[in-house]
C-alpha cells in the first residue's frame, strides 16, 4: 500500500492566496459602486432630458411689449385656434367639458384622423355676467397646420378661430385656476390696466390661459389673465 505524505502549506502562501482574494473582492465592489454611479447619474441625465421634453410644448409666438412684476403686455402673431362653445354654468366645468371635445379632437376625431401634438395654453373665455354668450375653451393649432387643420368630426361642434396680431394684458397665477379665485386675479388685472388707461377692448368676457393642468404638483401648475388691450404704446 502506497504511503501518501499529508500535503502541507507554507502560511506565506496561504497570506498571498488570501490577499489576492481580498484584493480581488474589493475590485469588484469598487466595480459595482462605480456602476450604481453611472446608472444613477444617467437617470439624472434622462429625467432632465424628458422635463425638458415635456416643456417643449409649442406656444403661440408674441413679442414682449412691457413687463412688470404683477403683469405684462405681449403683441401676439396672427394665430389659429380649435374653439369649443360650451353653455356651463362655471369655468370649471366648462372647462372639463370643452377640454374634452379639444382632447378627442387632437387624438384623431378629425378628418385625416390623424393625431395632433398637444399645444399650450388651452384658453377658458370667462363671461362677465354667466351665463352671457356661454364660456368657450380653445387650444392653440400648431404652426405645423396653421394653413389647413385637419377638420372635426361634426359631432364634437368644433370651429376654427383665425386671430389678427392683437395685443394681449396678461397676469400670471400659480395653483389651480377655480371658480373660486379666477375672478380676484381677473379683477387685479383690470385695475392695474385702468391705473394705466389702458383701453380694454372687450369687458364682455375675460380668458384665463392654463398651461400644465395635469401637474400634480400645485406649485408647478401655471395660469394666466388674458386681456386684449389697446392705448399702450405704437405696437399696441
Amino acid at each position: 500500500m502506497t504511503k501518501t505524505t499529508p500535503r502541507t502549506y507554507s502560511l506565506s502562501r496561504f497570506c498571498l492566496f488570501k490577499g489576492g482574494y481580498s484584493s480581488e473582492r474589493g475590485d469588484k465592489q469598487k466595480m459595482e459602486t462605480t456602476l450604481v454611479r453611472f446608472l444613477y447619474h444617467l437617470s439624472m441625465v434622462m429625467c432632465w432630458c424628458c422635463g425638458n421634453i415635456v416643456r417643449a410644448i409649442e406656444l403661440p409666438k408674441y413679442s414682449m411689449i412691457l413687463s412688470e412684476s404683477d403683469f405684462q403686455i405681449r403683441l401676439y402673431n396672427e394665430s389659429s385656434w380649435m374653439s369649443a362653445r360650451v353653455s356651463g354654468t362655471s369655468f370649471e366645468q366648462s372647462y372639463k367639458i370643452g377640454f374634452q371635445r379639444l382632447y378627442q379632437y387632437i387624438h384623431g376625431a378629425n378628418s385625416d384622423s390623424s393625431k395632433i401634438a398637444f399645444t399650450a395654453p388651452v384658453l377658458t373665455s370667462v363671461p362677465s355676467s354667466p351665463p352671457g354668450d356661454g364660456y368657450i375653451v380653445r387650444m392653440f393649432v400648431s404652426t405645423r397646420f396653421q394653413g389647413k387643420p385637419p377638420l372635426p368630426n361634426a359631432e364634437l361642434k368644433l370651429d376654427i378661430e383665425k386671430w389678427k396680431t392683437r395685443c394681449i394684458a396678461v397676469r400670471k397665477f400659480s395653483g389651480y385656476a377655480k371658480d373660486d379665485n379666477i375672478n380676484k386675479e381677473i379683477e387685479a388685472l383690470v385695475t392695474t390696466l385702468n391705473k394705466r388707461s389702458a383701453t380694454i377692448q372687450d369687458t364682455s368676457s375675460y380668458t384665463i390661459a392654463k398651461y400644465n393642468a395635469s401637474s400634480h404638483n400645485t406649485t408647478d401648475l401655471l395660469n394666466e389673465v388674458w386681456i386684449e388691450v389697446s392705448g399702450l404704446g405704437t405696437d399696441c
